[in-house]
């Protein structure tokens, strides 16, 4: 039986049958041996001019699968998911292989924090070449270090937590768990985009999948991150607001430690340490 990289491969085999493909490249979780009984294929197409749609058709129809979905080009991108016969996802993203080389000088030389952009980064950092190894060792080489500058845009732009936190504690007393639970996922997802501008990691995933993977990977983060960030969402919510306290706290102090000359840190707490008051008519 075919495993997820097997069947990467063999499509790999296909789309570099078109003349404009100069590139595949495996992401996601099989590039990273993550994968699971849930896992499907990331492939990254990179062209030397934009494809037809009988471009993207074409490995699909080969082998006998079915669309799930067909998007038109937005956004600089090609995507479209199918299932193989044998009922294997496979997620594709067509990128001209230009418009890579422009997001990767984006992130890495003009110290843009677009996530779209990142997560491009990202995985050509961490995927596997199957076709085109000079253009794919290229684009690698362009992202191998990760800059001060886009370390300390992250952590200026996620930390400004206090917009909506600082009404939790009347969340709380009106018992108003949708809102809460909202705020507490976005705050959470700052905490985590400033983790990844500390330890100087693209950001792999907009909603940061694989959390419990990136705990480990992490050199710098607050004790015991999984469990914690974890329970917010198991446990009594009171509780859970002050572990989120705890842990925001926490990442400021390491932001501190690591970058102490950055200017706004201090007017940051000063702005944190604000709750909304109680009327007292």
């Amino acid at each position: 039986m075919m495993g997820l990289k097997d069947i990467a491969i063999k499509m790999a085999s296909i789309y570099q049958e078109n003349r404009n493909v100069e590139a595949v490249l495996l992401a996601g979780s099989v590039s990273r041996g993550w994968e699971d009984k849930h896992s499907d294929i990331e492939l990254n197409i990179f062209w030397s001019e934009s494809p037809t749609d009988e471009d993207r058709m074409h490995p699909i129809q080969t082998i006998h699968g079915s669309v799930i979905d067909f998007h038109p080009f937005e956004e600089e991108e090609w995507a479209e998911s199918y299932l193989t016969p044998e009922n294997v996802k496979l997620e594709i993203s067509s990128f001209l292989t230009s418009t890579a080389e422009t997001w990767i000088n984006d992130v890495v030389n003009e110290f843009d924090i677009d996530y779209g952009k990142q997560c491009m980064v990202s995985s050509i950092y961490y995927g596997q070449s199957l076709y085109g190894d000079p253009v794919i060792d290229s684009l690698k080489n362009k992202v191998q270090i990760y800059p001060d500058q886009l370390a300390e845009k992250m952590i200026e732009e996620n930390l400004a937590l206090w917009y909506r936190w600082n009404n939790r504690k009347a969340l709380l007393d009106r018992k108003d768990w949708l809102m809460l639970y909202d705020l507490m996922g976005a705050v959470q997802k700052k905490l985590m985009g400033t983790l990844f501008g500390l330890n100087k990691l693209y950001i792999h995933h907009p909603s940061f999948k694989w959390i419990h993977k990136y705990s480990e990977i992490f050199t710098i983060k607050p004790k015991n991150m999984d469990e914690r960030f974890s329970a917010i969402y198991l446990g009594d919510a009171h509780n859970s607001v002050q572990e989120l306290e705890l842990l925001i706290e926490e990442v400021f102090l390491l932001a501190e430690k690591h970058y102490p000359h950055l200017p706004f840190l201090n007017e940051y707490k000063e702005k944190m340490d604000f709750v909304r008051p109680e009327n007292k008519v």
